[in-house]
């Protein structure tokens, strides 16, 4: 039985007409998720794909034809730019599939499983044993369900608390200062900056501790690890040192961030396994690659999908 069409009369052109892999993202964590594991596919199998950029200022996410794709594209807020739910990945291809109808996958984490096992046969970057199996979903879900909501909470505050300071001295963005002040506040800028502080201190120390956990777990010394006390881990699943994975992928594309996220360099220096982690994920060829310029709106503006004029 074919299932009905994920496309609508106002679905860009682009989008209708792809063929293979279509990565529709944007220059975010989440985004560069994907981005990297797609290049590194790239790198051993030689994996094509296309891709879109969406502007997330230009609420493209929330049009219809986006929604039919990915319900979850639909947020309220009055701040713009500030939450997105991409990426979005595509597959015509219908690998493992008997109908006709474009495979969509959206979450992260999600596609990242789907690409892995769809597209890594020889598990370059996932396991073929069921024990490490188990381990590559729990460190996935453990960042993505303890890790990232942390992070991306400290980011949003840290944001807001920049505009608030901005619009304090130099009367700018008026909309965000009647946000905050006005329909939070009530015009009470002490309490906005004492809520601020206390926001931003209570993500940074969860934000922190699931640092911790990692560094923890990368020392090789926590019970229900496969090396029981040996040598410092290198990656986050798999006997031994590790194996770089998904796992990593997944949480690497957040943390590589940790400096703009108000954490000080003596702060991450408590974490030295934890910062050799990103260093050795951050040399690799085709990391360079996902979070590169190859998806910079600025110099490939061709990339931008837009229902209302652009494409």
């Amino acid at each position: 039985m074919t299932s009905p069409s994920p496309f609508t009369p106002t679905t860009p052109p682009r989008i209708k007409n792809t063929k293979g892999l279509h990565l529709l993202t944007t220059s975010t964590p989440n985004g560069k998720k994907v981005q990297i594991l797609l290049e590194e596919l790239s790198a051993k199998y030689s994996l094509q794909w296309t891709t879109s950029l969406i502007d997330l200022d230009t609420d493209e996410q929330k049009q219809p034809w986006f929604l039919a794709l990915n319900p979850n594209g639909r947020y309220v807020t009055e701040v713009k730019g500030i939450v997105g739910k991409i990426p979005l990945l595509i597959d015509t291809t219908n690998n493992n599939n008997n109908s006709s109808t474009p495979i969509t996958v959206m979450e992260s984490s999600a596609i990242l499983l789907y690409l892995v096992e769809t597209y890594d046969p020889d598990h370059h970057f996932h396991f073929s044993s069921a024990v490490h199996k188990s381990q590559l979903i729990q460190w996935s879900f453990f960042w993505s369900a303890s890790g990232q909501p942390q992070q991306a909470g400290l980011n949003y505050f840290k944001r807001f608390a920049g505009v608030v300071d901005s619009c304090k001295y130099t009367n700018t963005n008026p909309s965000a200062v009647y946000l905050l002040w006005e329909t939070l506040f009530r015009g009470n800028v002490f309490m906005v900056f004492f809520w601020m502080k206390d926001a931003i201190e209570k993500f940074k120390t969860e934000t922190l501790r699931i640092y911790n956990v990692l560094e923890l777990h990368l020392s090789n010394s926590l019970a229900g690890g496969d090396g029981g006390g040996g040598e410092a881990r290198e990656y986050l699943v798999g006997e031994g040192r590790g194996k770089y994975s998904i796992a990593d992928i997944n949480a690497y594309a957040w943390i590589r961030a940790w400096k703009r996220m108000t954490i000080t360099e003596e702060e991450m220096g408590r974490f030295p396994l934890l910062r050799r982690w990103i260093e050795r994920i951050e040399e690799r060829p085709a990391v360079g690659r996902g979070v590169g310029e190859g998806y910079d709106e600025e110099v490939h503006p061709e990339l931008l999908l837009s229902s209302t004029g652009r494409d």
